[in-house]
Parts: C-alpha cells; structure tokens; sequence
C-alpha cells in the first residue's frame, strides 16, 4: 500500500492506494494519528484507488474517526469502489460514518460542519 498527503484549506486529504492489510494497517494508523495529534482536526480518506481492505485496515478507519470526534473534528470517506464499499456495509461503517462519492462532494461536507 503506498499512500499520499496533502492538505487544501483545513483539510487533510489521505489517498491509499492497494491494499490495507494486516501487513501495513500498524504503519498507515501511526501516520495518520500523527496528522491527528499534530492538528489536523478535518481528514478526507480518498479510497479510490484502494483494492482490498481487511479488518485492521476498518480498524485504522475507525481509530481515527474516533480520534477525530474526541477532538470536534470530521472525518469523511470519499472514492469507495464496489468491492470497499461491501466491506464497509457488512461491518456497518457506512452507518456511522460520513461517506461521499466523489472528492469534490467530500469537501463539501467540510464546509457544511464549518
């Protein structure tokens, strides 16, 4: 899995590509939570060009969405391919997090929070 970084405005944007396993879920939570306990209080998770997630990959997804709500911030998922997006609706994610299709849809939701 290889994943870029890149902030517009106040929003973090965090782009996977590959697969999020078991094998590089511990190395993409500590980036992320870094982000997190350095300020970024608004994080968009760009999973369009993500293949395959697998349970500790949901893990990262959920540690940081509660790290973010402990901190009056926002989370939001955007790009879920078919095969993500099963996952995401079996493990019941999808009802509480806050997910958009495309990117652009996605900052959106941050300016609607603001």
């Amino acid at each position: 899995m290889t994943s870029q970084y890149e902030t517009l405005g106040n929003v973090l944007i965090v782009s996977l590509q590959g697969k999020l396993n078991s094998g590089n879920a511990g190395e993409a939570e500590a980036q992320i939570l870094r982000h997190i306990s350095q300020g970024a209080n608004q994080l968009l998770l760009d999973l369009s060009e993500l293949d395959y997630i697998s349970s500790a990959g949901l893990r990262v997804v959920l540690i940081a969405a509660k790290r973010l709500r402990q901190s009056a911030g926002l989370l939001v998922l955007c790009g879920i391919q078919k095969p993500i997006r099963e996952v995401f609706d079996i493990s019941g994610f999808l009802n509480i997090l806050s997910v958009a299709d495309t990117r652009e849809q996605a900052l959106q939701r941050f300016d609607q929070a603001a």
